[in-house]
């Protein structure tokens, strides 16, 4: 827990951290660089919310890829007991 990735700028996020493994999900918290946020398609239920700060909190299993903020895809392709794959890439 607590690996950070660093995604491009155009995608709308900073830094997405790795906030906990559990249930079949991967939580992960990311600041919103842009004026905005959205987020679709993520299965596992896909909770989203506002922390404070300008942050969102994201919760997603294994399965078809979420789009966010319609310039980012992430797909969770494995998850162990503490550790998780992790596809991130422009959507498509």
């Amino acid at each position: 827990m607590g690996d950070v990735v660093t995604v491009p700028e155009p995608y709308g996020l900073g830094p997405i951290e790795v906030t906990a493994i559990a249930g079949g999900a991967v939580e992960l918290a990311a600041p919103v660089t842009g004026s905005g946020y959205s987020v679709s398609g993520c299965s596992g239920g896909g909770g989203v919310s506002t922390n404070g700060g300008g942050g969102v909190r994201l919760s997603c299993g294994r399965g078809p890829a979420a789009t966010i903020n319609d310039a980012m895809s992430l797909k969770v392709v494995e998850i162990r007991d503490t550790a998780a794959v992790l596809r991130i890439g422009p959507a498509e």
